[in-house]
């Protein structure tokens, strides 16, 4: 049997982990060579992209493929619908592994946006000095934003446009309660922005900008494909594994 993850993310890597060394089963994890220096995950590994719907409906008939796991990041959206087409076109079962979203609590001070684009307008009147944690490949979205400074983190260097005071933090989660609260403290944050990634790893932050009474502006994630089934675990998708092949 023959398994295919669209992977790159940590609940990708925990169900390859819980996959590996499983009689009679090969596993290919997909990532899309976004990050130069990803964590491998074991089993097979492939990098870059399939030529959309059509070119992955093609691998996945070509390679013999038993079942589609799309375990991607929640803002890889056009994966997404590509792996429900291309799993409806070569009639292979397709399970969706999604981390829940991030949900406020007493104490939050949270901004919704609907975009990257919404989020910067809604920073002037928040704040001067920003923790933007949301990836390097969106910052053309805050770059004519020239009066407030800009924290960037993302796992490697930043390209292509971007605000004109900007410094940029190079780091890789998970993070720590602790090492959060200290980056808020030693560069004088008044405003986290981020995306509704969900998960662990990433969460800390939320925690130390209630902690400093911090405005978190949270980009919602954007829309899914209908009809695909859902897990929230990378052990209900071992066992949605199990049962389907």
């Amino acid at each position: 049997m023959h398994v295919l993850i669209l992977g790159g993310t940590t609940e990708a890597r925990r169900l390859a982990e819980l996959l590996h060394g499983t009689p009679g089963l090969t596993v290919t994890n997909s990532l899309a060579g976004r990050v130069a220096s990803p964590r491998l995950p074991p089993g097979e590994v492939r990098v870059g992209g399939f030529g959309g719907a059509e070119g992955l409906a093609a691998w996945l008939r070509e390679h013999q493929v038993d079942a589609l796991i799309d375990a991607t990041h929640p803002f890889a959206g056009t994966i997404s619908f590509n792996a429900a087409r291309a799993a409806a076109t070569a009639h292979v079962p397709l399970l969706a592994l999604r981390r829940p979203g991030w949900v406020p609590v007493a104490g939050d001070d949270w901004h919704e946006a609907a975009s990257l684009e919404h989020a910067a307008e809604l920073l002037p009147g928040l704040g001067e000095r920003i923790f933007l944690t949301t990836g390097r490949m969106g910052l053309a979205a805050f770059a004519h934003l020239s009066e407030p400074w800009f924290l960037v983190r993302s796992v490697d260097a930043p390209d292509g446009p971007r605000p004109a005071r900007t410094e940029v933090l190079l780091d890789r989660g998970p993070f720590t309660l602790d090492g959060e609260r200290e980056v808020l403290r030693r560069y004088g944050i008044d405003v986290v922005v981020t995306k509704d990634s969900g998960g662990a790893a990433t969460a800390p932050k939320l925690t130390a900008a209630r902690e400093a009474q911090i405005p978190v502006v949270v980009v919602r994630r954007p829309a899914v494909p209908e009809g695909v089934r859902e897990v929230g675990s990378p052990e209900e998708a071992a066992r949605w594994l199990d049962q389907t092949i």
